[in-house]
């Protein structure tokens, strides 16, 4: 889809992100099931880029209510964290900081530290807008990712953060 790419290469507005997202289709819990990559879309949140810098990889739902929200790659493995672990205060408050070298080299290391064998998220139905979906409930943090339909393949995520004022967006594609 060509505006995926314009706003992939070119970011947008939080505005009009926003109402992006709200024009799609929902998502059933059903088709959330898998493996996904996932890969920023950019709006001027303060988290734009940090997730690709640190090597996110995407999410897994293996039910809906066995959920690895965070999915990271380290050498030859594929690695579920605690969202729970992470410093996301600390991101958003300094977000300088937390784009060095000496951050991303730290995290690196620490990466098997932050690592969990359980889930520590849940999809639900919940409704954004007046329209239900998808969506999947941090167990830990105050934030709820809302999903909706791209294609067959992609689905366009919204995180809801009580933490920041506008939402952060992300784009997840079912791998084989």
């Amino acid at each position: 889809m060509p505006w995926l790419k314009t706003w992939a290469e070119d970011g947008w507005s939080a505005d009009t992100a926003v109402g992006a997202f709200e024009r799609l289709p929902p998502v059933t819990l059903n088709d959330m099931i898998g493996t996904w990559r996932g890969s920023e879309l950019p709006t001027g949140h303060p988290l734009d880029g940090l997730l690709a810098l640190y090597g996110w990889r995407g999410k897994r739902f293996t039910d809906a209510d066995t959920v690895d929200p965070l999915l990271f790659d380290r050498e030859d493995q594929v690695l579920a964290l605690d969202p729970g672990k992470l410093p996301l205060g600390l991101a958003l408050s300094l977000p300088r900081i937390a784009r060095t070298d000496a951050a991303r080299g730290l995290f690196r290391a620490i990466l098997p530290l932050l690592a969990t064998r359980a889930p520590k998220a849940r999809l639900r139905n919940v409704e954004w807008a007046g329209q239900s979906s998808a969506a999947m409930i941090y167990d830990d943090l105050p934030i709820i990712d809302h999903f909706r339909r791209v294609d067959e393949t992609r689905v366009l995520g919204l995180m809801d953060l009580r933490l920041t004022p506008a939402p952060f967006f992300f784009l997840l594609t079912r791998e084989p």
